[in-house]
């Protein structure tokens, strides 16, 4: 895990990250193939792709921990190859796997972390009780690693990075591997550091987790940034939103595919089984105008519900496959693993 000191305060209207043609190549793989990106201050930035798709290379050389065989990179401004020191002011960067020593406590390692930051003692102990009661750690500060949850130590890894207080912070697949109920809490803590003026940059394999946090989504594939924009203007891309419908008399179905094709003007999907119907709906405005002729048409609904288009299609559209983990890790894998590890 990276830790620096924390800097000066960026200047306002700067592009928090601002990255043009990076490329880096290990061996034959071009792991990174002309990136560009501009993550703009105080949001969560999303970087979105299958394993080995090149999100972790990206987030190293952004951080100063690789350097670009070609491209710029600015962090508030600050070159990363030339001012590599300045930039490390600037950010806090927390890995996929946790840093922290299991030979001490949450409350030593805080500690620890602390003073190599140049904090006095006494300084590094309160931050570090701040930190341990901001994530949830404080009944647990005296209590050995090894008897730590992985949550737990995601957690603490997560505010080890933050001592420094660092206006970026670069999370690099914050909740693999974490239990449903613990992702919640780190999604809520993420949440909470935008909200205190931080800027996050997130790479994730979770769609759904792409879709809560971020204001805007890189979908990176095979090294190449395939789309890029707000979570709203990703899904419009691949098509309108789609109306759900399910009848309460199913012999009445054929009637009320007939209406819902003429108030939307679109064909229609039914499942005759489950008496369900699904239409395309460009305008959600018309679902006043398509209640109104199920009444007239004696028309009686169970279920009603309009769905817009899913990260998940977001993703098949550009890319032709889904965000599933192969089974067997590829050179790109273990060449970004071992970057964040070392």
């Amino acid at each position: 895990m990276e830790h620096a000191s924390k800097g000066s305060a960026p200047q306002s209207g700067v592009w928090a990250v601002d990255a043009s043609g990076l490329v880096k190549t290990f061996g034959d793989n071009r792991a990174v193939d002309g990136v560009d990106l501009r993550v703009r201050a105080g949001t969560v930035y999303g970087v979105l792709g299958p394993n080995g798709a090149g999100k972790t290379t990206t987030i190293s050389m952004l951080a100063t921990l690789l350097r670009p065989d070609a491209g710029t990179a600015r962090i508030f401004g600050h070159d990363v190859v030339k001012e590599a020191h300045i930039v490390r002011q600037l950010i806090g960067v927390t890995g996929q796997y946790a840093s922290v020593d299991e030979t001490l406590s949450a409350t030593e390692n805080l500690v620890v972390f602390s003073r190599l930051l140049g904090l006095g003692r006494a300084e590094a102990k309160r931050k570090a009780s701040e930190l341990l009661e901001e994530f949830g750690l404080a009944e647990a500060a005296k209590r050995p690693l090894k008897n730590f949850s992985g949550g737990m130590r995601r957690r603490l890894d997560l505010a080890a990075s933050l001592i420094a207080q660092p206006p970026l912070i670069f999370l690099d697949e914050p909740t693999t591997g974490l239990d449903p109920r613990t992702r919640a809490q780190m999604w809520d803590t993420i949440r909470r550091l935008v909200k205190t003026g931080s800027t996050v940059m997130l790479t994730t394999q979770y769609l759904d987790e792409a879709d809560q946090l971020a204001d805007r989504i890189a979908v990176i594939d095979r090294g190449r940034v395939v789309a890029e924009g707000a979570v709203d203007e990703l899904k419009a891309s691949v098509g309108s939103s789609s109306l759900h419908l399910r009848i309460q008399e199913g012999q009445l179905i054929e009637r009320a595919r007939r209406i819902v094709e003429q108030v939307l003007g679109a064909q229609s999907v039914i499942s005759p089984e489950a008496g369900k119907i699904t239409a395309p709906m460009a305008d959600a405005d018309r679902v006043a105008d398509l209640l109104i002729a199920f009444r007239q048409g004696g028309v009686r609904l169970a279920e009603m519900s309009v769905q817009k288009p899913t990260l998940d299609e977001v993703f098949l559209t550009l890319t032709g496959h889904g965000v599933k983990e192969p089974p067997a890790q590829s050179s790109a894998d273990r060449n970004e693993t071992e970057v964040m590890q070392a």
